[in-house]
């Protein structure tokens, strides 16, 4: 009867005022998080935009992201230049087992004569000088010295590989989410969205002849707002990716 139709309504309505303040709790929080982030107070009120950009654009090949993120990540750079610099101290560490030459000359400018009975003027030197300076300890301590830099040197190269490999895994992560989020937006957008709508304006025209009851055209109208959601949900997914997508290549030209 009306008096159910009424009580049914007012049942959902209160339901949607639920849902509103819950989501109003949670952009405050939202509002205040972005506000530290930005060392700003957290009570300032925080202004979106009157409208949202709904472009999905492409991205390049995943390869190519792996790569930008190897040429642009500073924490990367700083690891590689680790790699390369402990390379270079276990080279040096190396050449402790070879001999040292060492070469030497002097010139020496002579005055007077010589004695008799030879006499005459004495004549300039040049003293060459040959030093070899051999390890006599090459099995201890520049083997010592070796395994502790090739040692450094490995711990450097592992260090190197595990950040790449998070990294990458951040890449590979944002960049499923955006394709599973876009192709989620479309289909919602362009499909789901747009059938629950009809379906809601068949059920009203049912009603309003007696032929749908009341209960069933408000379940139509409730999965078409669950349907709106879960399409403005897909949006917002999209752009958290491509955010953390950004972040994880460390430069913003993660598109074709």
């Amino acid at each position: 009867g009306l008096q159910q139709d009424v009580l049914l309504s007012q049942l959902e309505l209160s339901k949607l005022m639920d849902q509103e303040i819950q989501l109003q709790a949670i952009r405050r929080n939202q509002v205040i998080q972005l506000n530290i982030f930005m060392d700003r107070p957290a009570n300032n009120e925080l202004i979106l935009p009157g409208q949202v950009s709904k472009v999905m654009p492409e991205l390049v090949d995943e390869d190519e992201l792996y790569q930008k993120a190897e040429l642009t990540r500073p924490l990367l750079r700083q690891m590689e230049t680790r790699v390369d610099a402990a390379q270079s101290r276990l080279d040096l560490a190396k050449r402790d087992y070879y001999p040292d030459f060492k070469l030497g000359m002097t010139y020496g400018d002579r005055t007077g004569d010589n004695p008799l009975p030879r006499g005459g003027a004495r004549s300039d030197f040049v003293s060459v000088m040959v030093g070899i300076k051999i390890p006599m300890y090459a099995g201890r301590k520049q083997s010592k010295a070796v395994s502790q830099k090739s040692f450094e040197l490995q711990k450097n190269r592992y260090a190197l590989l595990d950040e790449k490999g998070v990294v990458m895994g951040a890449i590979s992560s944002a960049v499923t989410d955006y394709h599973r989020a876009k192709q989620q937006f479309s289909l919602f957008g362009s499909g789901i969205v747009p059938q629950a709508q009809q379906t809601v304006e068949s059920m009203l025209a049912g009603y309003q002849v007696s032929e749908v009851d009341f209960l069933n055209l408000v379940r139509s109208q409730m999965t078409l707002f669950n349907y709106q959601l879960q399409y403005w949900k897909a949006l917002s997914d999209a752009k958290q990716a491509l955010a953390r997508l950004e972040a994880a290549v460390g430069e913003g030209s993660v598109y074709e």
